[in-house]
């Protein structure tokens, strides 16, 4: 069973977002961007690109709320939407609201939020949606 598997049991805590029969999508604890989501499937698969193809073709239409409620929740450009797969063998897609290119890379430092902070981003996203 995977961290994101444990996390959809509720085997461990989350800042969930939106959940339906297919996916979760929840806040990353540790972003790179105020606001910063995950989206998952609810099926485990490693590669985002050995999903089946009804899941990959439900996927950008479940996170497409969340990315507008990112948007209308944090002062941003635009919210993309990049796949890695390198940190958990579980398919997942990151939601990030971003102003340029940099904000992209995974590899800057992580924003450290305090948990109230974490749950009034979560709240203010599921507000928007």
């Amino acid at each position: 069973m995977t961290l994101f598997s444990k996390i959809i049991a509720g085997e461990i805590p989350s800042y969930k977002l939106a959940e339906n029969e297919k996916f979760f999508a929840f806040l990353d604890i540790y972003p790179v961007r105020k606001g910063h989501a995950l989206v998952i499937p609810k099926i485990e698969v490693d590669k985002i690109f050995d999903v089946p193809n009804e899941y990959l073709t439900d996927l950008l239409v479940f996170a497409k709320p969340i990315a507008k409620a990112i948007e209308k929740t944090f002062s941003c450009n635009r919210v993309n939407i990049i796949t890695v797969g390198l940190e958990v063998p579980h398919a997942h897609v990151h939601l990030i609201p971003t102003d340029r290119t940099s904000d992209l890379n995974l590899q800057n430092p992580k924003l450290k939020i305090s948990a109230e902070e974490m749950k009034a981003i979560q709240e203010k996203i599921i507000a928007a949606l």
